[in-house]
């Protein structure tokens, strides 16, 4: 299996990432892309930039671990992680998940399972500047969370049959 990680502030090609995903994903019959971007989120003051840090070696090493947890319950073929950090703004491209696989159902969960855990297990610190120039630093959601309980939920159904 092909795994690729990078943290970086610039913007990512979706279109050469995924040919070069495919290249090295051998006999792959299914690509699942997934791209996350920059959002006003809730607040009623609008966003002006959210500015992400991490810990360098330490972050990439989790997106690994959460990729090779997915690959122990699906095949699949290939993964590629761009996380990106520093100063984004509203509607940029944030981070670009896409996996390859022989088959889609592997493709689609795998996929699923492994953005599930990166967006609540990855070191990631998000500071939300407002126009109004308040700042603050985001917490993890609570919903996020819950989300995990399936997957939890699921590896405890897979054990008992």
């Amino acid at each position: 299996m092909v795994i690729s990680v990078s943290v970086q502030r610039e913007a990512f090609d979706l279109d050469q990432e995924s040919a070069d995903l495919i290249a090295k994903s051998g006999d792959a019959g299914a690509l699942v892309l997934f791209q996350g971007m920059v959002r006003e989120f809730d607040q009623k003051v609008p966003l002006e930039k959210m500015v992400l840090e991490h810990f360098p070696g330490v972050t990439e090493r989790e997106i690994i671990r959460i990729i090779e947890i997915a690959q122990s319950h699906w095949d699949i073929a290939g993964c590629r992680v761009v996380h990106r950090i520093g100063e984004l703004f509203s509607d940029d491209p944030i981070v670009l998940l896409i996996v390859t696989a022989k088959h889609r159902l592997d493709a689609f969960l795998a996929a699923e399972f492994i953005m599930d855990y990166l967006k609540t297990e990855a070191p990631f610190w998000k500071k939300e500047h407002l126009v109004n120039g308040e700042a603050y630093w985001v917490e993890a959601k609570k919903s996020d969370q819950a989300i995990l309980s399936r997957w939890q939920e699921l590896a405890k159904w897979r054990k008992k049959s």
